[in-house]
């Protein structure tokens, strides 16, 4: 082997231990950004069952309030809304009777 093959395997030796520690650094930066992922996620689907949660309080208080209200027109829609949900009440009653 000549000094020139020696240099270049040499060379060669040290940028492959270059590219392997780079390659590590890279596995354990990934594997990081997996379980940051991972938690947003969570985060995410908590706060999403968190909204769902505060829209359907949102709209039992706004069905409350509709019947307290002067307005003709709220109290109307809340009547109606209260109608319809005794019919499906009624129509799963009798669902369950057959």
């Amino acid at each position: 082997m000549t000094e020139n093959d020696e240099k270049l395997l040499a060379e060669f030796e040290i940028r492959m231990r270059q590219l392997m520690y780079l390659c590590d650094t890279l596995k354990e930066e990934n594997a990081l950004l997996k379980q940051q992922l991972i938690q947003r996620n969570v985060t995410i689907e908590s706060l999403t069952s968190e909204v769902e949660e505060l829209k359907a309080k949102y709209d039992n208080l706004k069905f409350v309030k509709s019947f307290s209200s002067e307005n003709k027109d709220d109290t109307l829609q809340a009547k109606k809304r209260l109608s319809k949900l005794v019919r499906d009440v009624d129509k799963c009653i009798a669902m369950l009777k057959n």
